[in-house]
């Protein structure tokens, strides 16, 4: 799909950084086939306080390796267990790059959301390197063109997910029957949506901070033999194909309505896989039967989404922030570890940093 451009052999160094943010997807993507195809199409908000700060500095090499040359720094300290990962991903991207092995690669990144917090690092990580491997590319080849749909094809070759946190407000990631130009290989920009919700707020409860009991590639393969798979499936093109109609016309109502089924659902999937789990903690429910007396005491449309773990998003329109952010506090804090929250909203996508 993206041939590699041809380098120019006489720069010897080459500098890039970008930042990316996570990204919370409302119709989700859980099953996956070889090499990171989605089973289904997902739509996510595009997150902008929660990201990855990535620069990476390449350096000309004598001769040609046979392999990959990287140095990883994690908060400015070598990190040798992220390492291994890179290199998978190097050997995944290399055929859309001519130059990876023909230089050395120093790697920094720095998340400014805190560690094992369940937010997706993976996303945000992978989006910020794919951002600068396409500028350095881009760099080595005299070319001027950051190439958005590049960036987020090579990102999903890391992390799925990361696909969708190249650009924003919101990202479709998936081929879907009635949407136009939607790809398997990469995410596209959906805007054409409510005011409402060109400023959505997300704020992320932090109910558990530990090691997650399953790795994400372990609950999609868990889909190949589930048996509501196929159902599930189906579920989530229609869903997504209602919540289009939602987003652009601002129905707060059923946006809640398809959005907290697909939280549950995801979650549903999880605890009748075989190996079953359930990842959902005591204080999870505790919060989602709150969020939902608040909204039939308030009318105030807050709503929840999960990805795969315990913590909880809450999602509402600026609008109500005073509100909801005095119920987090009064009410919903006791169920957070450390009574700690992250406050966010949507953004733009990857960002060249100075």
């Amino acid at each position: 799909m993206f041939k590699p451009f041809k380098t120019n052999a006489d720069i010897n160094k080459v500098e890039s950084a970008f930042s990316a943010p996570s990204n919370i997807a409302l119709v989700k993507y859980w099953g996956k086939y070889p090499v990171q195809i989605p089973a289904n199409s997902s739509i996510s908000f595009t997150l902008d306080k929660c990201k990855t700060e990535t620069s990476v500095e390449v350096n000309k090499i004598s001769n040609n390796r046979e392999d990959f040359k990287i140095e990883v720094f994690v908060d400015d300290k070598l990190n040798a267990d992220f390492k291994p990962k890179i290199i998978k991903f190097f050997e995944r991207v290399e055929p859309y790059f001519s130059f990876l092995k023909e230089y050395e690669f120093k790697i920094s990144t720095h998340n400014t959301f805190p560690h094992s917090s369940g937010i997706a690092s993976s996303a945000s990580g992978f989006a910020a390197l794919s951002a600068c491997l396409v500028d350095i590319e881009q760099k080595l080849s005299d070319k001027n063109n950051f190439d958005k749909s590049k960036a987020s094809f090579i990102a999903r070759l890391g992390s799925g997910s990361a696909a969708r946190s190249i650009s924003g407000p919101m990202m479709i990631w998936g081929d879907h029957s009635k949407i136009k130009e939607s790809s398997n290989e990469s995410a596209i920009i959906f805007r054409d949506i409510h005011e409402t919700f060109k400023d959505y707020q997300d704020s992320i409860l932090l109910v558990d901070k530990g090691q997650k009991q399953v790795s994400s590639t372990v609950g999609h393969d868990l889909m190949k033999n589930h048996p509501f798979s196929k159902n599930r499936f189906n579920q989530a093109q229609n869903h997504l194909s209602d919540l289009l109609q939602v987003l652009k016309g601002g129905d707060l109502d059923q946006f809640i309505k398809i959005t907290e089924s697909e939280a549950l659902s995801l979650h549903a999937m999880m605890m009748t896989s075989k190996p079953y789990f359930i990842l959902m903690k005591p204080q999870t429910l505790e919060i989602i039967n709150h969020v939902w007396a608040f909204r039939a005491d308030t009318d105030i449309p807050l709503s929840f989404t999960l990805d795969a773990g315990a913590n909880v998003h809450l999602l509402y329109p600026k609008g109500h922030i005073t509100k909801v952010l005095e119920f987090i506090n009064t009410k919903l804090v006791q169920y957070c570890q450390n009574e700690q929250y992250i406050c966010d909203n949507v953004g733009e996508g990857v960002k060249p940093l100075a």
